[in-house]
């Protein structure tokens, strides 16, 4: 039988598709939050990718797990958009949350941790996560996620707080000026995946003493909400992290682990690979 997994942020989705366990195709198409993304636009996505357009009709089971599938009723309503283009699948839609847990732990208990485009974490007892009340979004929320990154280096480029060598090659890599970049934040759409996208930057001068500061605060950050809240309700477990930004900066994530006193036993920088090995098994 033929299924796919598709494992989405807010800015990029991945999806894999397999036939009795091996991988037979794969692409990559622009982030399927529900919150962002309407029925329409997600058509016009799916219809631009030749290797779904092909699959389509042979694929009769898809796992997604989005960003922003966090109620019922907005799993509901991209499963209805997805399966207007996959007309032949059952399709089951989870949250991010849920396939990081899924990824990390597979039917084991843990503490579950996403550094990706957004954050989030929660308990997992091997089968549910445990509610929390971590997603507030990329606004109010989102401490030591990409998008959380692409604001503070926005802003310290705008207010000039930046080494000289960071400004000259951050104007030369982006060629922004106020207006538009305010602009981007706060009249277009789809801000969050415009400030996710800086995370390019940080990565590009992962070895400056400036952009460690930056990335070690936002990590503490991070901590101080959401991870050590979970450790203190759910003491004893093992503590995992998902998601691109801990995957680009393991060595500063566990550092500043070690700060807390913490021990984290894994880090996946692509859930996705893991979803596939268990939902194709």
């Amino acid at each position: 039988m033929m299924i796919a997994v598709v494992y989405s942020g807010s800015k990029t989705a991945v999806w894999k598709i397999a036939r009795d366990g091996k991988t037979i195709a794969e692409c990559t198409m622009p982030g399927i939050n529900p919150c962002f993304v309407d029925q329409k636009a997600l058509l016009q996505q799916l219809n631009k990718k030749t290797t779904l357009i092909n699959h389509a009709e042979q694929i009769k089971k898809i796992h997604v797990f989005a960003a922003g599938a966090t109620s019922e009723d907005r799993r509901n309503e991209l499963a209805t958009s997805l399966g207007l283009f996959f007309k032949h699948s059952k399709i089951d839609v989870h949250d991010d949350l849920y396939g990081a847990a899924k990824a990390a732990c597979y039917n084991e208990k843990g503490i579950i941790g996403i550094l990706g485009s957004g954050a989030n974490c929660a308990y997992f007892d091997g089968t549910e996560l445990q509610d929390n009340n971590f997603g507030l979004g990329f606004i109010l929320g989102d401490e030591g996620s990409a998008n959380y990154l692409g604001k503070i280096i926005l802003k310290n480029y705008l207010q000039e707080k930046l080494p000289l060598e960071l400004h000259h090659k951050f104007s030369e890599k982006y060629d922004l000026d106020r207006t538009e970049i305010l602009e981007r934040v706060y009249k277009k759409t789809l801000a969050q995946q415009f400030l996710s996208s800086f995370l390019e930057f940080y990565i590009e001068n992962s070895t400056h003493e400036y952009i460690h500061g930056i990335i070690d605060s936002a990590f503490e950050r991070y901590f101080e909400v959401y991870l050590l809240p979970t450790i203190k309700l759910h003491p004893g477990n093992e503590v995992h992290f998902i998601g691109i930004v801990a995957g680009n900066f393991q060595d500063r994530l566990r550092a500043v682990a070690q700060k807390y006193g913490i021990e984290i036993t894994t880090i996946t920088k692509q859930p996705i690979y893991n979803l596939l090995n268990y939902y194709s098994n």
